[in-house]
């Protein structure tokens, strides 16, 4: 029996070994993700309720431009960390804190007092002073941060960000015990 190696063979080898070690570079970020919601464990912050300011700021009836540090940085992040929202406050202790994205595209909305709407610049979504959907593509209304008060200022809980499984799901829940 001869126990040389043929050059044919020797390459086979050489190739499968090679498609082999590259299928496990690609298969490492795959498995990573598909393991990521057992495996991460939250940084600090995501449960944190960050002051957007004193009530005084915001009269009854009106909606005002309001930002916060965002409580889950990077030491890299910088400016992007500021984040920007609308506070609403319809009356007493009612507020509605919305995200400033669009639910379509995520494009920043404007509120116009004039005509009592936040308007999309990107796709022409309009939504009511209450964050529903008016008009144009977005299927639904804006994103709304669950808030509470303490001490005379008003407070969300900013370290994830509203979306329909997320915060907003228990927005309306946590602002009852506030």
């Amino acid at each position: 029996m001869n126990s040389s190696l043929s050059r044919r063979s020797f390459l086979v080898k050489i190739g499968v070994a090679f498609n082999a070690l590259v299928g496990a570079v690609l298969a490492v970020p795959i498995v990573r993700y598909a393991l990521s919601p057992v495996s991460r464990e939250r940084r600090p912050g995501y449960e944190s309720w960050v002051s957007l300011g004193s009530l005084e700021q915001f009269p009854a009836g009106e909606t005002r431009f309001a930002t916060y540090r965002n409580p889950v940085v990077n030491p890299w992040d910088g400016e992007t960390a500021t984040i920007a929202c609308w506070v609403r406050h319809v009356a007493g202790d009612t507020f509605q804190v919305f995200a400033i994205n669009c639910a379509h595209l995520g494009c920043p909305v404007r509120w116009f007092p004039q005509s009592g709407l936040f308007m999309c610049p990107c796709h022409g979504g309009a939504y009511y002073e209450d964050g529903s959907r008016a008009s144009g593509p977005p299927e639904r209304g804006l994103f709304e941060y669950a808030y509470r008060i303490d001490s005379g200022h008003l407070l969300i809980k900013a370290g994830e960000l509203p979306t329909p499984g997320g915060v907003a799901a228990i927005g309306r829940d946590e602002r009852s015990w506030a």
